[in-house]
């Protein structure tokens, strides 16, 4: 595994939940998640319910997540991208996912479990500088700051990162 590769899993692990993207019947869609990462690959859990997993199932599926909502001063987001089957998960495995939602939307919920191994694995990290506590204030006075310089990296250098394994 690359380091960009290993930077993605260590962030994707500081997280619990995350989306999955794929198309049905040639439309776009993104569900939520929860994953573990196992060895070189992201276990996902679902609702059977939405019937999402069918359609993620044997097709390549997008899986992302992010760290916007933790009031982190740096925020990052990681996606790995690559073809998605279904699995039985271990005992081990069914451990590190912990209890799951007693309902979602109102059903039951019915997990179901979905490995994805990554074809390509790409990291974003936004990096601001010490002004960006001073925002609310000019957003308050009606003045329109200039939006903070985000960049892209996957390890500071002001880059983004890609890996495309064959």
């Amino acid at each position: 595994m690359s380091t960009d590769d290993l930077r993605a899993i260590e962030l994707l692990n500081r997280v619990r939940y995350g989306r999955v993207a794929t198309s049905m019947r040639a439309m776009p869609f993104v569900a939520p998640a929860r994953h573990i990462v196992k060895d070189e690959s992201v276990v996902l859990r679902m609702h059977r319910g939405m019937g999402y997993h069918r359609a993620c199932s044997g097709s390549v599926v997008a899986y992302g997540a992010d760290n916007f909502n933790t009031g982190e001063p740096d925020l990052w987001s990681v996606q790995f991208t690559g073809t998605a089957s279904m699995i039985r998960p271990t005992t081990d495995e069914l451990a590190l996912f912990g209890p799951g939602p007693h309902h979602v939307d109102g059903e039951p919920f019915e997990p179901v479990y979905m490995s994805l191994t990554p074809q390509f694995v790409t990291v974003h990290i936004l990096e601001y500088s010490t002004e960006r506590s001073a925002e609310p204030a000019a957003e308050q006075s009606g003045e329109h700051p200039a939006e903070p310089a985000a960049e892209l990296s996957g390890s500071g250098s002001g880059r983004r990162h890609d890996r495309h394994a064959a």
